[in-house]
């Protein structure tokens, strides 16, 4: 039976993807804050949680993040930036995801091929950048990919088939999202999952540190 570790997952996407795992009939294991205490935003839960967590796991997805933390909306413009606010945005966008990276080796296998993949977003993609605003998001889910990229050479290493990629989930409706969608094509949080296992599955250890989007298509940089 093959094995899962789903970070996030009392989120829609994070939620939809457990079960869809659970109906093919995937052992899941799952983690969140409002469900289990896991907070991202703390080193020592996130440490303390990780190495009580037995492995190794097939799938591993961090379905984790925010657009709007502490009440903080995005910013429309670099004149509202507020430190606390983007610093709050890296907190959890970027390092918890890095936190939890640090325990991939112990929690993958290093004799098949699995995958760790990071949620990230288009709006975090510099090349695509054509509309600005949203300054502490679009950074934080930058880093986010470089993190994750960097994660990649580095596992690479020690598993030779491992795959850790950064992917985009389109616009999903969620509660993540409620307030931003407007006019965007958006799906449901099962139809999201679909989408996502299957690029998952499509996978190739030659695509390890990659960025994708929701139909397998990479996004630029």
């Amino acid at each position: 039976m093959e094995t899962a570790l789903i970070i996030g997952a009392s989120g829609g996407i994070g939620g939809a993807i457990a079960n869809r795992l659970r109906q093919q009939s995937v052992d899941v294991t799952t983690l969140s804050r409002s469900q289990d205490g896991f907070d991202l935003t703390d080193p020592e839960i996130v440490d303390r949680t990780l190495a009580g967590v037995s492995g190794p796991f097939d799938l591993i997805l961090v379905a984790t993040g925010a657009l709007e933390v502490n009440g903080a909306t995005p910013e429309k413009t670099i004149r509202l930036l507020s430190a606390p606010a983007m610093m709050d945005q890296f907190a959890l966008n970027s390092v918890g995801p890095a936190l939890v990276l640090a325990h991939a080796a112990r929690l993958l296998p290093r004799d098949r091929r699995a995958v760790l993949a990071v949620l990230s977003a288009r709006v975090g993609s510099i090349g695509d950048n054509r509309l600005g605003g949203w300054i502490s998001y679009r950074a934080s889910k930058a880093a986010l990919n470089q993190i994750v990229r960097t994660s990649a050479i580095e596992l690479a290493r020690s598993h030779k088939q491992a795959i850790c990629v950064a992917l985009h989930p389109g616009t999903v409706t969620t509660a993540f999202t409620r307030k931003y969608v407007g006019r965007h094509p958006a799906v449901a949080p099962d139809e999201a999952a679909g989408n996502l296992l299957a690029v998952a599955a499509a996978l190739d250890p030659v695509d390890t540190g990659g960025f994708f989007d929701w139909a397998g298509k990479p996004v630029p940089w």
